[in-house]
């Protein structure tokens, strides 16, 4: 089984920086995307970045110039860093992973428990 777990949430103030970590570990063939999504209590799970195996990112209108996706190949663990917090990025955040587990089966989606990321003003 294929496990995604994140850390690095936390308290913060307006203004600061927070780096999240998503460390993916068990048996994958093949990772096509991984993104991180977020949800405040009473809304809607919203998109907020997600990189390609290109390499290629895509971010949230409301995150662009401030969040960042980078990874690791080497130690399988996808970083997201946000800097200039808002009191609106508190969340919880979660990380996702698309992909196939064995080369015969078919792709499917793998997510994280989740981490609270809380900005005070």
């Amino acid at each position: 089984q294929v496990q995604l777990v994140e850390s690095g949430g936390g308290l913060v103030q307006a203004g600061g920086s927070l780096r999240l970590s998503c460390a993916v570990s068990g048996t994958i063939f093949r990772i096509n995307a991984m993104g991180w999504y977020r949800q405040a209590p009473g809304k809607q799970r919203e998109l907020v970045a997600t990189i390609r195996g290109s390499g290629n990112t895509n971010y949230a209108d409301s995150v662009l110039g401030r969040f960042t996706l980078s990874r690791d190949n080497a130690e399988n663990i996808l970083y997201l860093q946000m800097n200039k917090l808002k009191p609106e990025d508190t969340a919880v955040y979660m990380c996702t992973l698309e992909g196939q587990a064995k080369d015969w089966s078919t792709v499917g989606n793998y997510w994280g428990q989740g981490t609270q990321v809380t900005v005070s003003s």
